[in-house]
């Protein structure tokens, strides 16, 4: 599949895969300086980048598992949704829940993005649902190990 990238500036970089068997590309601030981010503060950080995400296709911002667990950064929504209609600049808001001020290099990688096929589904509302065994059983219902 090719995506066509727009750079919106000259720090934009196309995204990357750290491995041949990686699912997400890896996605870099192209902010003009390092950016610094308080304990509990969100920042966005721009990558310089807008796509054209296929339709029936849509781009998922998660955190990098480095980045999120050797310095508390990681997407403020968890999971960033970027539209296969959408055309503007893909920022992160990169939030920072570590307990230590922490900087975001120009150019350093913030996040990846993994594109996947989605399903548009169509809501019908009923008076009643199928039975299961679970019902309306909601959090920890199904047990513990």
């Amino acid at each position: 599949m090719k995506i066509a990238v727009k750079k919106l500036n000259e720090r934009a970089v196309v995204p990357t895969y750290g491995s041949p068997f990686s699912a997400g590309g890896d996605l870099y601030s192209a902010e003009e300086k390092d950016v610094t981010i308080a304990p509990g503060e969100t920042v966005l950080i721009g990558t310089g980048l807008a796509m054209e995400i296929p339709e029936g296709y849509v781009g998922l911002v998660y955190a990098r598992s480095g980045l999120a667990t050797k310095r508390g950064l990681a997407p403020a929504n968890k999971v960033g949704v970027i539209d296969s209609d959408y055309r503007g600049e893909i920022k992160v808001a990169l939030y920072n829940q570590s307990g230590t001020v922490q900087t975001v290099a120009a150019g350093e990688r913030v996040a990846q993005l993994v594109v996947a096929p989605f399903l548009h589904a169509e809501y019908e509302v009923k008076d009643s649902l199928s039975e299961t065994v679970r019902g309306e059983g909601g959090f920890g219902s199904t047990g513990r190990k």
